[in-house]
């Protein structure tokens, strides 16, 4: 429905300008999840710079935006509450050298098995969350200290404002994209407020709100350049310990967001990322964070969307994005604590437009009754608790559908050949799902003293298989019936135990194949 993505081409121009429409609209985002993790809004803004930055150099998804995040500041609360900011940079640091380690040993690759249902429920639970999100940009802090909704005025100005900016973002594609509409939009808006003076919330506003009434009277977005520190921990065993739990946690929630993020992308620009490349970018990023004030973070949806749709496509784009952010803080704080919140909701809800699949609406009930549940199941999990969680649960039901469905494929063809041997041709795989029905193809009790055991069209797929024919096996034994087992591999071969005497090996036709089992090493 909307089509957002403009211009699929990699250029310089494109690039840069993606990259100062990006910084502008990190701002925001970097203070709210600051605040949501319980740190100094700085902290967030230094992640973001850092992030951002060293993803685009080091990872493996160029036009792929990184920074502070919702879904890793949650996990942060908690141990910012009970032991300080420093457990969080030590924490930070560790999750970042987990992250290395699955890009060093590969383990990238496994986000190509996800689903498209639950890429899906992941898109569009995400769209969901961003917008939820930008509701509380309609909040004011009140004279009570308390927050409520926008009044009157100031709400049709905010607005106003909103459908201005939506609408830029929208029609001016369609006349020119020299520029990036977003940028424009911004720009735009913001000479409106300023220029006549109204009534609309800026970036230092929201700012204020969230800060205590002793501090946000002097409350401002300029800093210095983040500086080398190691973590003010104890180096003990209580210490690790302490961090652990909640590092393991940062680096599978930023790998799995950065990962799926990373294939949304690659199905947009129908280009591909390198998925391994970038566990190790953010590993470095995370790492690097933990040193010099950062609160860590992953990449981030929004905007990543945002830089696409803007043409930013090359690594330059976040690079950008990452030092002009740093410039406002060093020496121009004044002009994004000015920008209007408004513009920079609507370029969100644009963002949310875009990335939240329509299409899924159409082919709802053109597909399995399982795919659309597990799409509905991945959205409503994001939304309610998290990504990671989400995406989780939508693998683990998707792989019991697919399991449930291929047990009921195995099944045998029963004839007798030339010798008189009662012939069981086994088609289907024999594995987890459908090792209990294989089972019960078989009449031990009444089948002649020989029975062969084909699989030419089947194979056993992992130990449970092995198991189950293991298992018959010894039941033909216990009645002093001969089985005859063809056509297994090697491997197979090798893991039986009972069975293993009754195979009859053929070099030039039993099948090469590995299964699934830890016994092999």
């Amino acid at each position: 429905m909307f089509n957002l993505i403009t211009n699929n081409q990699y250029n310089v121009k494109n690039d840069v300008l993606s990259g100062v429409t990006v910084a502008l609209a990190l701002v925001p985002e970097a203070v709210a999840f600051a605040f949501v993790a319980g740190v100094d809004p700085m902290v967030g803004l230094y992640a973001a710079f850092m992030m951002g930055l060293l993803t685009s150099i080091f990872g493996g998804r160029p036009g792929m935006i990184s920074g502070a995040t919702g879904a890793t500041a949650v996990v942060m609360v908690a141990l910012v509450a009970e032991n300080g900011v420093e457990y969080l940079f030590a924490a930070v640091i560790l999750a970042g050298l987990i992250q290395i380690l699955a890009g060093i040993f590969k383990l990238g690759k496994f986000i190509r098995i996800v689903p498209h249902p639950v890429m899906l429920g992941f898109v569009n639970g995400l769209a969901i969350v961003i917008f939820l999100a930008q509701l509380g940009q309609f909040m004011v802090k009140n004279s009570a200290g308390e927050f409520e909704i926008m009044q009157d005025s100031m709400m049709l100005i905010m607005i106003g404002l909103i459908a201005l900016t939506m609408a830029i973002c929208h029609f001016l594609p369609k006349i020119t994209t020299a520029i990036p509409a977003g940028l424009v939009a911004i720009v735009t808006v913001t000479l409106i407020v300023v220029g006549l003076d109204l009534e609309a919330r800026s970036v230092i506003d929201y700012v204020r709100d969230m800060l205590p009434a002793d501090q946000a009277a002097t409350a401002s977005l300029e800093g210095s350049l983040p500086s080398f520190s190691i973590p003010m921990v104890p180096f003990t065993w209580e210490t690790f310990q302490i961090i652990l739990p909640y590092s393991l946690i940062i680096a599978a929630i930023g790998l799995i967001e950065s990962l799926l993020t990373l294939t949304l992308i690659d199905e947009i620009t129908n280009t591909r990322g390198q998925s391994n490349r970038e566990c190790v970018g953010q590993g470095v990023a995370n790492t690097v964070n933990g040193f010099f004030g950062g609160m860590g973070g992953c990449a981030m949806i929004g905007q990543s969307m945002i830089n696409i749709n803007s043409g930013g496509r090359g690594r330059l784009s976040g690079i950008t994005a990452a030092l002009v952010l740093l410039g406002f803080i060093l020496f121009a704080a004044n002009l994004i604590e000015m920008i209007p919140l408004a513009a920079l909701v609507g370029i969100m809800f644009m963002v949310v437009l875009g990335t939240f699949e329509w299409s899924s609406f159409r082919i709802i009930r053109k597909i399995p009754p399982t795919d659309a549940f597990i799409i509905i199941l991945v959205s409503g999990v994001t939304v309610a608790f998290d990504l990671a969680i989400a995406v989780i649960v939508g693998v683990i039901v998707s792989a019991l559908v697919f399991a449930w469905k291929h047990a009921q494929h195995i099944h045998a063809e029963v004839s007798t050949d030339e010798n008189g041997y009662k012939v069981y041709a086994i088609r289907g795989p024999l594995f987890f799902g459908s090792a209990a029905q294989f089972k019960e193809i078989f009449d031990v009790e009444n089948d002649p003293e020989h029975v062969v055991l084909e699989f030419q069209r089947s194979r056993i797929s992992d130990h449970s298989g092995i198991e189950a024919l293991d298992t018959l096996a010894e039941k033909y034994l216990a009645k002093n019936k001969k089985l005859h087992i063809r056509h297994l591999s090697p491997e197979c071969r090798v893991l039986l135990k009972r069975a293993g005497s009754l195979c009859e090996v053929n070099v030039l036709e039993d099948p090469n194949y590995h299964v699934a089992s830890d016994e092999l090493g």
